[in-house]
């Protein structure tokens, strides 16, 4: 693997996190996407390698590059979200889906808004990569691109949104916006449900910890609702990764309330939000047991090894790795392994959330059923 300068990271830790208690989400969230056209389990792919850099046991990576055709998670909480909408108008009535995106969100809500014979308008921040703009396009959305960052072009999206036979589906919650963002949260039950059933194939168990990149923080609002809801209590330590440059998560644990930050410029676009969602926080602030901030050089050496393993991560999917490592590694590494509970046998899962931008992978391959990729694959 590549040498990376020695640094202390950007650091928070809650030890009684695992103490938190949530009611678990809906059962028949699963079931919905199973239903789905080109429905599968995205793989837990095994890194031996990368388990004996850490000093761990085992290594897992959740492999989301490719989701329902679209590349990235996004597409299990817009679905669900979108399909809540819909199940409360009139059979045949005509929305206009609107929403504010880094890149993948917006794609997924303008591609369910396709599928559904539905209107979408995407909202995005300026530093949202021309292809990624191309590809919202592509679903036949209408795009306006805002001259500001991520919650500049969240405010236009919930202006637009007040028109006649407009709906918000946003991936983020304020005070008085909170019931489509949970739905969004409840979608990406899946993801975890499906790691349950996959680690429990290899062997695994439930894992010691989960990292999971940060923007809001609705995915890791949906990780502390699935990991404390256990009958057993949740004995799986959550790590939260966000950039250096968009830290929010990170800034509001830190001072013991929400905050805002002013976002710099990384690559790990997705990731490059200000506010932490309302509705996440609570969840946050109770249930995470750490959390991480990294650069976009730790991000970048993070993919080029996921790739050389064959796990072809953009800048947001790498960040776990990235995280993990500045949590695991250089100057005061055993206490922030104590704080996590982890020793040499512990299982560490990283959430990979999108793929690269040049995923080698044609569609075809991906939905095909993961007996394409058994050689590498654990379920």
């Amino acid at each position: 693997m590549s040498a990376s300068p020695v640094r202390t990271p950007s650091w928070y830790a809650h030890p009684a996190a695992r103490a938190r208690a949530c009611a678990p989400a809906p059962a028949e969230v699963r079931d919905f996407h199973a239903s789905l056209p080109g429905y599968a389990p995205t793989p837990l792919t095994e890194l031996p390698s990368i388990a004996a850099e850490l000093g761990v046991g085992r290594v897992f990576v959740k492999d989301e590059s490719f989701r329902l055709g679209l590349p990235a998670f996004k597409a299990l909480g817009a679905s669900w979200a979108v399909h809540r909408v819909l199940s409360r108008r009139a059979p045949g009535a005509r929305v206009r889906l609107v929403t504010a995106t880094d890149g993948n969100h917006g794609r997924a809500v303008a591609r369910m808004a396709r599928l559904l014979g539905q209107r979408a308008h995407v909202f995005v921040p300026r530093g949202v990569r021309p292809e990624a703009m191309a590809a919202i396009a592509a679903e036949g959305a209408g795009l306006t691109r805002v001259d500001g960052p991520y919650d500049d072009a969240v405010r236009r999206a919930a202006a637009d949104a007040a028109g006649p036979d407009s709906v918000l589906v946003q991936d983020t919650a304020w005070p008085g916006y909170e019931e489509i963002p949970g739905w969004i949260v409840e979608g990406y039950s899946t993801l975890f449900t499906e790691m349950d059933a996959q680690l429990a194939a290899a062997g695994a168990g439930a894992p010691g910890l989960v990292a999971v990149p940060v923007g809001v923080g609705s995915l890791a609002q949906a990780a502390v609702v699935h990991y404390r809801s256990r009958a057993t209590g949740g004995t799986s330590s959550l790590l939260s990764v966000e950039p250096e440059a968009a830290a929010c998560v990170l800034r509001s644990l830190t001072l013991g309330r929400p905050v805002g930050v002013a976002t710099g410029e990384t690559a790990m676009a997705g990731l490059n939000c200000g506010t932490p969602s309302s509705i996440a926080w609570p969840h946050l602030r109770a249930g995470l047991d750490a959390a991480v901030a990294v650069t976009d050089a730790d991000s970048a050496r993070a993919a080029r090894d996921l790739t050389a393993l064959g796990v072809f991560a953009g800048p947001c999917g790498a960040a776990s790795l990235a995280g993990v490592r500045a949590a695991l590694t250089g100057a005061a590494a055993e206490d922030r392994r104590t704080a996590l509970a982890l020793g040499p046998a512990s299982t560490v899962v990283l959430l990979c959330t999108e793929g690269a931008a040049a995923n080698p992978y044609p569609a075809a391959w991906h939905c095909s059923s993961s007996s394409t990729r058994r050689s590498r694959s654990a379920g």
